[in-house]
């Protein structure tokens, strides 16, 4: 943004214009060119199956290296 408008602003200002925009950080104007919708559900099946988080949350445990008494 500086370059092309040579305006600076901070994140929490980019953001807010974003916002008022109705735009987002997070969501791109158009789908990517490569995307394959058909190559999506067995991906979803198979590979994330395989990578996405269980859902539970690590035992606690203590960052000391000593034993407890």
């Amino acid at each position: 943004m500086g370059r092309k408008f040579h305006i600076s602003y901070s994140v929490c200002g980019v953001t807010r214009l974003l916002h008022r925009t109705g735009s987002s950080v997070q969501m791109p104007a158009l789908p990517a060119a490569e995307r394959d919708e058909k190559a999506i559900p067995p991906w979803r099946e198979v590979t994330w199956r395989e990578v996405k988080p269980s859902g539970r949350r690590p035992a606690r445990s203590s960052a000391s290296r000593t034993k407890r008494a």
